[in-house]
């Protein structure tokens, strides 16, 4: 299932390298604030849920931008049957705002 979804991000990490076994990793994780769930009546406000974008290559799309900022998400629901988690596929920042 995709859709998409207005987020604040609140921070981005980069990491690349190769591990001890020799198997190599390239990412970027966006955090992005989420509301906690409040259906059973013991929390309230957000926490900053994290996701993976991609390669390292996608920072630093966004590393001149100051943060936090808002943007559009394209999210998607993969699952294996029996558990689902929500991917993000792509990120829009919402307007111009420039790093000070």
């Amino acid at each position: 299932m995709k859709f998409t979804a207005n987020v604040t991000v609140i921070g981005m990490k980069r990491s690349k390298g190769v591990l001890e076994n020799g198997t190599a990793y390239d990412s970027t994780k966006v955090y992005a604030l989420t509301e906690l769930d409040d259906s059973k009546g013991d929390a309230k406000g957000q926490f900053g849920a994290e996701f993976n974008l991609g390669t390292s290559e996608e920072y630093a799309k966004y590393a001149q931008l100051a943060f936090p900022f808002q943007a559009v998400a394209d999210m998607e629901i993969v699952g294996n049957g029996k558990t689902s988690k929500t991917v993000m596929v792509a990120l829009k920042p919402v307007g111009d705002k420039k790093a000070a």
